[in-house]
């Protein structure tokens, strides 16, 4: 029973990053259709911006977080409107903003990886604490990636619903073409959706790096579970997003119970597949989306 509580604690703790994951790329694509593959490059530049501020430019860790997660920010608008605006000018197909996503994600991968090195970057003297609560531990950087889902969906949630953009975000949720008739500048809206879902990004990116350390490719597993945190939780929701990435995260987990660590990412694929055949909308999707 105490190795079943440690794995209830990991499966909540990575359970909070793939959650925290989904919320920003289920944003990104519930907004403005588009499945932004290229979150996962994104997502790695935000660890190595982290490290770049701790190392090199000698900021406090607790200021080289918020500088990674703007330079993730930064990095979504300038996707929107380099790589994918353009396409929606033109009334593109979806396949070809999906296929530029992927080109995008390659080119910011290898990019990383000939400015950084193929090697993985620690932030070096890095200290943090242990905690031990009955027969279960965890870590300080463990506490402030559940806490930093708490904040930051909280704080999303209240920007969504107490302001004028965050309703006009979901205005385009529910009905894009509808939202761009009453006059919304959808434009801006997707800017601003690119911006805040990439910088959400990067916190558990950082967290990632303090905990494992940046790798170039670290980005495919990111989107690929905020992928599936997002289809399981429901397109469009971002409760769905969240119970989704939690619930991923604890079946990964208790799954290791029984299952080699080399499968690991096998029961990934194995719940997207049964709530792909089962629930098409995933939990908390909505019919029509």
């Amino acid at each position: 029973m105490d190795l079943l509580a440690q794995l209830l604690v990991n499966g909540l703790i990575n359970g909070s990053n793939y959650a925290l994951l989904g919320v920003g790329f289920g944003l990104i694509f519930a907004t403005t259709r588009i499945v932004h593959f290229a979150y996962g490059p994104i997502y790695t530049a935000a660890a190595y911006a982290t490290w770049f501020a701790a190392m090199v430019l000698g900021l406090p860790v607790v200021l080289a977080v918020p500088f990674g997660m703007a330079a993730a920010a930064l990095l979504g608008v300038a996707s929107y409107l380099y790589l994918y605006r353009p396409f929606e000018l033109r009334q593109s197909p979806p396949l070809v903003s999906l296929i530029a996503s992927l080109g995008l994600f390659i080119v910011l991968e290898n990019l990383i990886g000939i400015i950084f090195g193929a090697g993985s970057r620690v932030i070096d003297g890095l200290q943090y604490d242990v905690y031990l609560v009955g027969p279960t531990f965890f870590t300080s950087i463990n506490l402030a990636q559940v806490v930093g889902l708490l904040l930051l969906t909280a704080l999303l949630g209240l920007f969504l619903r107490r302001t004028s953009y965050g309703k006009a975000i979901l205005a385009m949720t529910d009905n894009p073409e509808m939202a761009r008739i009453i006059g919304i500048d959808t434009r801006r809206v997707s800017l601003l959706v690119f911006a805040i879902g990439s910088a959400l990004s990067g916190l558990p990116a950082a967290l990632i790096l303090m905990k494992d350390g940046a790798t170039p490719h670290m980005g495919f597993i990111a989107v690929f579970m905020a992928f599936i945190a997002v289809v399981v939780g429901g397109i469009g929701s971002i409760r769905g997003a969240i119970v989704g990435g939690i619930a991923l995260g604890l079946v990964e987990s208790i799954g290791l119970w029984q299952i080699p660590t080399e499968w690991q990412n096998a029961i990934s694929f194995i719940v997207l597949f049964l709530v792909v055949l089962l629930r098409p909308r995933g939990l908390f999707g909505m019919a029509g989306r």
